[in-house]
């Protein structure tokens, strides 16, 4: 998510205070191990395959939980200030290279020749070494109303999201079309999925995700090309014109537009395939076996869907004391090699197995796994992050870009995008 994207807020202010007060207490003792994440279903789901093998150990875990909001700036300051406090924490490709010199690597640690080698670009640091271990598959999927839409009527191209969209609200099924995240840090789930569906990207090359590329090119920006306008202005249409999402959209974060999808109020939204048992909760969800996922509707310049797939995983600080990397390591290498456990995190998250040989299991018993392998697997990828330094000053210039033009006039749109193109260069290079 990309992307992943990560997740988006999941604790109030209150609950956040709590989880850094948690995080101010005198260091555990040595059989417990402090896991540091952001409070997703899916990293709960993995911590208790974490848990069963470390029960067996003798060793107890203690689950701190962060929001979101701060989690980035809270973790970077207990790494650069060589903090103990966490054995265990979340990692994400968005900010896998801001981290990769205060870690630990695990290319030793149990399983992690059995992991799918592509999502793993962000996470290798100088010397070409490791710095994560994977605990899911975060794939952007494109999720639709599947006792509103057949699935031979699930729209291919943009246009046709519009046209399927409009059909449904005239008809009274739904109040929206489609509703996504787009607020910062949001983009994947409307403007980023959909430019990469133009055959475009942030930066030249298209699709490249190495400093190399970037830098043969001058990191030059690419928003103001025609692509790239050409989904300003889809949005801009479907927020204020054809009115297929809401005008509101430009400040959703993931949170808000699933809860909207949730509620039955629109016919299609893209997330994470991690947010498939969220959909798909009867105790939380309204369209509860009534989701499906399909391909990614693509435009103009493109004649097949791309998608994106990369990870979310643990990684160890080395601020850390030997004995708990050691047993850090043994307990993530017992998660990596739990095949049932992982299955089990499928069956009740919809995240996809970091270990590939769960996946044969999954593609012969289970028709979901078979439907997100079509949706996302078996086609074209892209990284939803870019990985260098700088990409956090580069996102937030984008967005403030992006928001921007979808918030003025239709015909600003180009101004405004080639006005934007310094800022991002200039985040892009900034020392």
């Amino acid at each position: 998510m990309t992307k992943a994207r990560g997740i988006r807020g999941y604790l109030p202010a209150a609950a956040a205070l709590l989880a850094l007060g948690a995080l101010a207490t005198p260091a555990q003792a040595a059989e417990t191990l402090t896991i540091c994440h952001g409070g997703h279903p899916i990293m709960e789901s993995n911590i208790k395959i974490i848990e069963k093998w470390a029960k067996k150990a003798g060793v107890n875990i203690n689950s701190t939980v962060i929001a979101y909001a701060i989690f980035v700036p809270k973790i970077t300051q207990l790494l650069t200030t060589n903090s103990p406090q966490c054995d265990i924490i979340w990692h994400n490709d968005d900010w896998g290279q801001l981290w990769k010199q205060y870690l630990v690597t695990t290319d030793d640690v149990a399983g992690i020749a059995d992991v799918d080698k592509q999502p793993l670009d962000a996470f290798w640091n100088d010397e070409h070494k490791l710095t994560v271990v994977p605990m899911v598959h975060t794939v952007g999927t494109f999720f639709y109303r599947t006792d509103l839409v057949p699935e031979n009527e699930v729209p291919k191209t943009l246009d046709q999201l519009v046209q399927v969209s409009e059909k449904l609200q005239k008809a009274g099924k739904v109040k929206w079309g489609y509703v996504g995240g787009m607020s910062m840090n949001n983009t994947w789930f409307s403007l980023w999925w959909t430019m990469w569906n133009n055959q475009c990207d942030i930066l030249k090359p298209i699709y490249a995700r190495t400093v190399k590329e970037w830098a043969a090119e001058n990191w030059t920006p690419i928003i103001d090309q025609p692509c790239h306008r050409e989904i300003v202005e889809y949005w801009w249409d479907a927020l204020h014109k054809t009115k297929i999402s809401p005008e509101a959209m430009t400040t959703y974060g993931r949170n808000e537009a699933n809860a909207i999808f949730e509620a039955g109020d629109a016919a299609f939204t893209v997330a994470d395939s991690t947010f498939w048992g969220e959909f798909n909760d009867k105790n939380k969800s309204l369209v509860a076996g009534k989701v499906g996922m399909a391909k990614f509707p693509y435009g103009p310049r493109r004649t097949a869907p791309i998608s994106w797939i990369d990870i979310w995983g643990w990684a160890i600080p080395k601020a850390v004391s030997p004995e708990h990397q050691k047993l850090a390591k043994q307990f993530l290498g017992e998660m990596l090699t739990d095949l049932d456990g992982q299955i089990g995190m499928w069956n009740e998250t919809g995240g996809p197995p970091p270990n590939l040989k769960t996946w044969g299991t999954l593609k012969q018993k289970d028709p979901t796994f078979r439907a997100l392998q079509n949706a996302v697997f078996d086609n074209e990828h892209v990284h939803s992050a870019y990985y260098f330094t700088n990409w956090p000053q580069l996102h937030k210039a984008y967005s403030d870009v992006a928001i921007r033009a979808l918030t003025g006039s239709r015909e600003a749109i180009p101004q405004v995008l080639t006005d934007g193109v310094k800022s991002l260069h200039d985040a892009a290079v900034a020392q």
